[in-house]
């Protein structure tokens, strides 16, 4: 699995930063897409992933830093051909479908492709009290669907929790967060890691590498085609069990990416002893109190969080325009010693990486190395 960082600034993008958007790519090659601001995709052609293999978009709420790119790029992405069966998948909160909807139809936007969106419906308080200020329609039931349109789901929460999928990469989940509108964060737990196989022993039971390692590798068991009976194997005869020639899988990682949020309490028990955390740190921690206002976070507050979840590596995104490169001040370097110190005050040993456009991390197990 890779991270990679195709926009690490809040509000609007610049020549510097775009707006919020990050991939996480798997060693098959799939991509996952979470938040497309404005400009995403044109974020994504500087970068090493391939439009052509995104296969879900995940929404954390709909403030048009994270969403207004979202039309464009499935406009985008349907220039490559696909196969017949192939369902872009979409996730987000309640209000995500009228808005993908509306955007295609009023444009005339022809797909090559199916797309389905399915909408996580949000507490009560996740509302603001000026919500009524807005006269608006989030379900949009009046609306005709688009022609590639799937209707798709529904997710209401069970304790907090809104359970969205599990297929061959991970499972996934989402937990709410505090800000002014409705806004979530994904939890990923990557799927056990199979173990190495162990080819002298499948060599010398008479097996040569060719297609059945990979059905080992899968799990499956095989058959010599021999027909050579291995009798010390606690097997029926003439078959192999894949636990007796590969070495134990190891657990997947955990890795959580959240949106805007001023309090991340909601996403404790997904993402409990994560691997990494992705956490926004729009502002420094002398303005915290303005930070708090807005419905974000400052780099202390982050550092809480990764310390109460029992985190290992946290990177810091959206950052507000005003830090500029490392090089000048304000800069980025702030927000970094910031949460650095509050680990250290804390007693907490947790890696921080100050996340920049097009930055790609190669995610594993990993021990503390600091980076700036």
């Amino acid at each position: 699995m890779h991270l990679i960082f195709l926009g690490t600034a809040s509000c609007y993008p610049t020549k510097h930063r775009g707006v919020s958007c990050t991939a996480v790519k798997f060693s098959d090659g799939d991509v996952w897409i979470f938040d497309c601001g404005e400009g995403s995709q044109i974020q994504i052609q500087k970068s090493s992933l391939h439009s052509g293999k995104v296969k879900k978009i995940f929404i954390t709420h709909l403030h048009g830093d994270h969403l207004f790119g979202l039309p464009g790029f499935m406009c985008a992405i349907g220039c490559f051909e696909r196969a017949d069966e192939f369902v872009l998948e979409l996730y987000g909160p309640l209000g995500l479908r009228r808005y993908v909807r509306e955007s295609l139809n009023l444009s005339r936007s022809p797909l090559n492709y199916k797309y389905v969106v399915h909408e996580l419906i949000p507490l009560d308080w996740q509302y603001p009290e000026d919500i009524k200020d807005w006269k608006i329609n989030e379900e949009g039931d009046n609306v005709l669907l688009h022609p590639q349109e799937i209707v798709g789901r529904q997710i209401t929460n069970s304790e907090n929790i809104w359970t969205l999928f599990q297929d061959n990469h991970a499972t996934v989940n989402a937990g709410a967060l505090v800000h002014r509108i409705p806004s979530f964060g994904f939890s990923l737990q990557q799927n056990p890691i199979s173990g190495s196989l162990k080819a002298d022993l499948l060599l010398k039971m008479g097996l040569k590498p060719g297609p059945l390692y990979g059905k080992l590798k899968q799990g499956e068991s095989v058959i010599l085609e021999n027909g050579q009976k291995v009798s010390f194997l606690a097997i029926l005869e003439h078959f192999i069990n894949p636990e007796d020639v590969m070495d134990p899988s190891t657990p997947g990682l955990k890795v959580a990416i959240l949106g805007d949020t001023c309090d991340s309490s909601g996403m404790i028990d997904i993402a409990l002893e994560c691997d990494y955390i992705v956490h926004e740190a729009t502002l420094e921690d002398a303005m915290k109190e303005k930070a708090i206002g807005n419905g974000h976070s400052t780099p202390s507050m982050a550092a809480a969080f990764a310390e109460q979840i029992k985190a290992k590596h946290l990177v810091l995104y959206h950052f507000s325009q005003r830090y500029k490169t490392h090089d000048d001040e304000p800069s980025l370097k702030i927000l970094y010693n910031e949460a650095v110190a509050a680990f250290e005050k804390l007693g907490h040993d947790c890696q921080v990486t100050i996340a920049e456009d097009f930055m790609e991390l190669a995610l594993k197990q990993n021990k503390k190395t600091n980076s700036s």
